[in-house]
């Protein structure tokens, strides 16, 4: 009986809703007036952010994806997307020095096959092969993001 007190209450996670908060597609190939039949080289730029909500217990964390087409011969970009898309979640139980690492990790690893559909929808419908996304390592980007702000701070005056 002990040891089930000792334990502390297991972290809780619901996924109340998503959506596109932002997004903007352009087909630059469509509007030079040229067809899309090259080799793309595709590059994306990913960005997470995270805050509380006013309700307790709720946060949002946004996955940010600025996605670029390139012809692979040559300069000639084919398509730009922009995607701002957005989880809110009911989260408990998380130590608040977990909480950042939470957001950041486990809640863009939840959201993230809705947003793959999501673009592989828009470039099909926007006229080029569906896009389908690798997976993205959040715990990776994760510790980059903090290896970069701690690289950035200013020294301490000793």
């Amino acid at each position: 009986m002990a040891e089930e007190q000792a334990t502390p209450p297991q972290p809780q996670m619901r996924v109340l809703g998503q959506y596109v908060r932002d997004m903007s597609f352009e087909n630059i190939v469509a509007q030079k007036g040229a067809a899309p039949d090259v080799q793309p080289d595709v590059q994306v730029q990913v960005n997470l952010d995270a805050k509380k909500r006013p309700v307790d217990n709720q946060y949002e964390t946004a996955i940010k994806l600025n996605i670029t087409s390139k012809a692979k011969e040559g300069d000639t970009v084919l398509f730009v997307l922009e995607i701002d898309y957005v989880g809110m979640f009911h989260i408990e139980n998380v130590p608040d020095d977990q909480m950042h690492p939470f957001l950041l990790i486990e809640c863009p690893r939840m959201i993230f096959p809705f947003l793959r559909r999501v673009v592989s929808d828009i470039t099909r419908d926007g006229g080029f092969p569906p896009l389908n996304l690798e997976n993205i390592d959040f715990i990776s980007l994760y510790r980059n993001e903090i290896t970069r702000r701690q690289n950035e701070a200013p020294p301490a005056d000793t």
